[in-house]
């Protein structure tokens, strides 16, 4: 697939890296010959020096030839310009453009986006993307990490393993038998900063953080099981009041019992969260003050989360929260080096946003019959869905027979609705949602499985 990206920033480099790594013609635009250079000397990609939507450097970029356009720069304006120009012009296919400001994507303005006016096939948000992953997160205390699949019937958690698990040592083959009726089944292992797909015999270990595929309804009893469940945050803090942090606060107003405190130091941004949070206290400081975080009730608070667009300031303000009591610290960090402080600095939980981004576009993406993707630890390895479908090499064939191969682990089988276990004696049919973790060696692999006959691109 011949696949042109406008931006090269963090978002555009992963993309880049990602569909250059899975064989794709790419090519990246940007106004700045600096990343450019840098993305093309990193990457087999071929860059282009100029403005992502003036038609002559898109047809530099071979716009004529392409299959897809995402655009991605800091500009919602030049990417939804850069998709019409594809279009208009040069009737290019899929026309991906991330869009920031929440005043486009109300639902009043759909009409936007069709066809007859501004023709975008996708339009990925990554404040509401970012909100939507810490709420589910907030909704399910003790997981660190939640991602809904196949219609929300199966959830993706993450759980550390701490002392006090009770299978420990204990080969994942044997955990279904200890736990009757519980549907979970672990497909990912991160041990000693290593993330794998485990073999039937591999035990976890402390300090271990394991990732479970489970019914969605079965959840609170898996963490349970594992240790971790803990009660519901009622009483948050929140660091930054842009577009993820009011969009968090907002949905929180609206779960009985939870009270909300936000800070936001610029005093005009202040003045508009007061305006569009009636539920919430808005305190005008500065996060990194201990008295201001104070007043805000940090020492008391079930969970801080600083979502400001400065790494540094999400990192002390959370290294601070925790120092005056915070039970829980969530940090926004872009910054992959600044992601690898967060043990050593005992923030509890990271959000990725350029992961969230990379994970949403991707899922539109991917060959094959891929219904959702979800990228982990840069890119390491992907959860997927994947629908069987009736020419695909899974269909007829039991999951001991299917041979995905290694570094590959399967979760569940959503067939009408119903979610069942990976048993080896499972046999596939057409029309199964299959739901699994796959290492980035593995990928092109699994694409292949759920493919329509013997290549369909």
């Amino acid at each position: 697939m011949r696949v042109i990206i406008c931006g090269a920033g963090r978002v555009g480099y992963g993309l880049a890296t990602r569909l250059a790594g899975d064989n794709n013609t790419v090519t990246v635009v940007d106004t700045s010959a600096d990343l450019i250079r840098k993305i093309t000397t990193g990457l087999d990609v071929r860059g282009v020096v100029g403005h992502g939507s003036h038609p002559d450097v898109l047809v530099r970029a071979g716009v004529e030839n392409a299959d897809m356009i995402i655009a991605v720069t800091h500009h919602d304006e030049v990417n939804m310009v850069a998709c019409q120009i594809a279009h208009s012009l040069f009737d290019v296919p899929t026309k991906v453009a991330r869009v920031r400001a929440q005043s486009y994507l109300e639902t009043q303005y759909n009409d936007l986006y069709s066809r007859e006016n501004m023709p975008i096939d996708i339009i990925i948000s990554p404040e509401i993307e970012i909100g939507k992953s810490i709420l589910r997160r907030l909704s399910t205390p003790g997981a660190f990490n939640v991602v809904p699949f196949a219609d929300g019937l199966v959830q993706f958690l993450g759980v550390r393993i701490g002392e006090d698990c009770p299978i420990i040592d204990t080969p994942i083959r044997q955990i279904p038998d200890l736990f009757e009726g519980l549907h979970a089944a672990i497909v990912g292992i991160r041990r000693d900063g290593v993330l794998f797909a485990p073999n039937p015999d591999d035990p976890l270990e402390i300090g271990d953080d394991a990732y479970f595929v489970t019914r969605a309804e079965h959840s609170q009893r898996l963490l349970e099981v594992v240790g971790t469940r803990e009660a519901r945050a009622r009483h948050v803090v929140i660091i930054g009041g842009g577009s993820i942090g009011s969009y968090v606060a907002e949905a929180l107003e609206k779960q009985p019992g939870v009270r909300v405190r936000m800070i936001e130091l610029d005093k005009a941004r202040a003045e508009i969260a007061a305006t569009a949070l009636p539920k919430t206290v808005i305190l005008h400081g500065d996060a990194m003050d201990a008295s201001v975080q104070a007043e805000a009730g940090a020492a008391t608070a079930d969970i801080l989360i600083a979502l400001t667009d400065n790494d540094k300031t999400n990192i002390l303000a959370s290294v601070l929260g925790k120092k005056l009591g915070a039970r829980h610290t969530i940090a926004l960090l872009n910054e992959q080096s600044m992601q690898d402080l967060q043990k050593d600095l005992g923030i509890d939980m990271v959000i990725d946003p350029r992961a969230s981004t990379v994970s949403s576009i991707l899922r539109h993406v991917r060959r094959g019959r891929i219904l959702d993707v979800y990228m982990l630890d840069q890119g390491s390895a992907e959860v997927l869905e994947g629908e069987v479908l009736e020419t695909s090499i899974f269909a007829g064939k039991t999951l001991s027979e299917a041979a995905v191969g290694d570094g590959v682990a399967i979760g569940a089988i959503v067939r009408n609705g119903k979610v069942m276990m990976p048993e080896p004696s499972l046999m596939l049919k057409e029309g199964d949602r299959v739901v699994l973790l796959a290492e980035r060696a593995a990928l092109r692999g699994i694409e292949a499985l759920f493919r329509v006959g013997v290549e369909l691109y």
